[in-house]
């Protein structure tokens, strides 16, 4: 994996990311995979609008932003480029009107008060449920035994969902029973999308099942401070 900096030339960044995706795909095939049963998101947080570019020449089209800010501008700036936009990040209440404005997929959803405010606002955003299974204080997402509540509370609100998402544990034996019950709690809630895996875990992720990886550092290096 090759990293850009900030000095770097536009082409310079497109070559670098093009090779960086083209290793990507390569662990991805090497787990078994057709490449194309596997979507990338580009979480492109710290980096400037021309990473975004680079990876939409390279053929990646969505783009994750985990602080709301940032999403706004970018996607005002890119505003001309057919691109769908995630966001990863915490929501916060007083942020959820933007977040649905500029957003195409609302990841990490977590609380049933969440899902309210969507409601009130009649959101049509597709919505990825988040689930914790680290136990961890302050660690977004639900439980397990959570989640059937709150895609059953969804779908009475009328709002769409689409999959569910975590963020693995850092144990390797662990993150693997992480995404073997989302995906076992996936099929049980007949939820298409499996959002899982990072730069650090994606091939494990795409072993078990993964239908789609969040990738910053293995597309792009290093993130700026």
């Amino acid at each position: 994996m090759t990293t850009f900096q900030t000095s770097s030339s536009n082409s310079e960044i497109e070559a670098l990311v093009a090779s960086n995706l083209e290793f990507v795909r390569g662990r991805i095939a090497d787990c078994g995979r057709d490449v194309d049963s596997v979507a990338i998101v580009a979480v492109t947080k710290t980096f400037d609008a021309y990473a975004i570019k680079a990876a939409a020449a390279c053929g990646i089209h969505t783009v994750g932003e985990n602080y709301v800010n940032e999403l706004v501008a970018k996607r005002q700036e890119l505003q001309e480029m057919a691109l769908a936009w995630q966001f990863l990040g915490h929501i916060q209440t007083n942020k959820i009107s933007k977040i649905l404005k500029h957003a195409d997929v609302v990841a990490g959803v977590s609380r049933v008060v969440e899902l309210e405010s969507f409601a009130q606002r009649e959101a049509t955003n597709s919505l990825y449920l988040q689930v914790d299974f680290t136990d961890s204080a302050g660690r977004n997402g639900a439980t397990v035994e959570q989640i059937p509540e709150l895609a059953a509370v969804a779908r009475s609100l009328a709002l769409r969902v689409d999959g569910l998402m975590t963020v693995a544990p850092v144990d390797p034996l662990e993150a693997r029973k992480a995404f073997g019950s989302l995906v076992d709690l996936a099929d049980r809630l007949q939820l298409p999308v499996r959002s899982m895996g990072m730069s650090g875990d994606f091939e494990e992720a795409c072993r078990m099942g993964a239908t789609e990886i969040r990738l910053g550092q293995a597309l792009f290096g290093a993130r700026n401070p």
